[in-house]
């Protein structure tokens, strides 16, 4: 089977196209036949060395929705059903970026009804990150959240979940994009740098890091997406970073959502599985308002 990794770390000629056995899944675990997989930030990172690795054939890619073709023992899937999972890992020999994946039962969940595979290989990695961060922040109705790059993949997710647990929420994100943060549940809407009135937390998807943290009010959150890369506390403002876990039962919960219209999965282009190098170069210019999703 096909399969994108990197040898060596580089741009985004450094992904490379190999030909490479079927993986075979142990007990619990199940291979998926890829019928989407997204490209994410993460993967431009492992591509270019920023994860470590060297010396190493790394696989690429989180996000996956497709088919089981087989199953381990135990496993509680069958052959046939139509999945969605997140293949945790920086360091992995193969990714989503293939034709079949391997991957834990425990982080698969029945795909969206209401999506194609396209659309909801754009979920696992980015509602996932967005649903544990807001976890780590505990807000309760009533309290306000500033979510920066609400625009993004990561932020709006952010703003739909945040919203709909009753949090008050102000986006940042470009003024081009207000009518969208708005659309998605934001309260307010601010950009171009400038500071919001405080608020009890921040969720900080565009990693403004201490530019960010400035804007709590003292005793308040902060939680960032990149772990270990949060700015240190001050003024009593509880720090963190979310590091995202593959969990089939919440990823269910937020496939639920999808299919009731109160998450929206967005796609920017798509590309075959062949075109990667031209699918990183997109992703290295930036600009985009939706995840870019391969296809086999």
């Amino acid at each position: 089977m096909r399969a994108a990794v990197v040898s060596s770390f580089g741009g985004p000629e450094a992904v490379e196209i190999v030909e490479v056995a079927s993986p075979e899944p142990g007990a619990r675990q199940v291979r998926i036949k890829v019928s989407a997989a997204g490209l994410n930030p993460v993967d431009a990172g492992v591509r270019a060395g920023g994860f470590g690795g060297a010396g190493k054939r790394l696989g690429l890619g989180w996000d996956v929705a497709g088919v089981v073709d087989a199953v381990g023992v135990a496993s509680g899937w069958s052959v046939g059903d139509e999945v969605v999972a997140l293949a945790y890992g920086t360091a992995k020999p193969l990714g989503t970026h293939a034709d079949q994946v391997v991957v834990d039962a425990g982080a698969v969940a029945v795909a969206p009804r209401s999506v194609d595979a396209v659309h909801a290989a754009s979920l696992p990695l980015n509602a996932l990150t967005a649903a544990q961060a807001l976890d780590g922040l505990g807000l309760e109705p009533g309290r306000s959240l500033l979510v920066t790059g609400a625009a993004g993949a990561v932020g709006g997710y952010a703003v739909q979940l945040a919203a709909r647990l009753g949090v008050h929420v102000t986006a940042l994100a470009r003024e081009g994009d207000e009518e969208l943060v708005r659309s998605l549940g934001a309260d307010r809407f601010v950009s171009g740098g400038v500071a919001p009135v405080s608020v009890d937390a921040v969720l900080d998807a565009a990693i403004l890091g201490e530019d960010a943290l400035e804007w709590v009010r003292d005793g308040g959150a902060f939680m960032g997406v990149i772990p270990g890369a949060n700015p240190v506390s001050v003024r009593g403002v509880r720090t963190g970073a979310v590091e995202v876990a593959a969990d089939g039962a919440r990823l269910s919960e937020l496939v639920a959502l999808v299919d009731e219209g109160a998450l929206t999965t967005r796609v920017a282009e798509t590309y075959a599985l062949d075109e990667v190098v031209k699918a990183h170069a997109r992703l290295a210019e930036g600009g985009l308002r939706g995840r870019l999703v391969l296809v086999p």
